[in-house]
């Protein structure tokens, strides 16, 4: 059955903290989510456990190099087609993304 969710869109740059937890929630209740994720993983110093791909779960995910002017159009087109965007971004710093064209 359907959460009630079902057809939003949403496209999920976020890499910690509340926005990933969030993104489970909002696919948990049946929304549509892409995470968008680095071309190269991140090294922290720690291994990922594998619970943490219990708070990946009910999404899909798209790695790409934001370097890369090709990335950014992708995530440009994702997230005009997308209903919201979960992000790990300041508003000023949205702003700054917006006036580059990034966002």
């Amino acid at each position: 059955m359907p959460g009630p969710l079902a057809g939003i869109k949403i496209v999920e740059w976020a890499a910690i903290g509340p926005g990933p937890m969030a993104a489970t929630l909002l696919a948990d209740l049946g929304a549509t989510v892409l995470r968008i994720e680095r071309k190269v993983a991140a090294n922290l110093g720690v291994k990922r456990l594998l619970k943490f791909n219990l708070l990946l779960r009910n999404r899909k995910a798209v790695a790409l190099d934001l370097k890369k002017p090709d990335a950014i159009e992708l995530v440009l087109t994702l997230v005009e087609k997308a209903d919201t965007l979960t992000s790990w971004l300041t508003t000023s710093e949205i702003g700054n993304l917006r006036s580059s064209g990034l966002v």
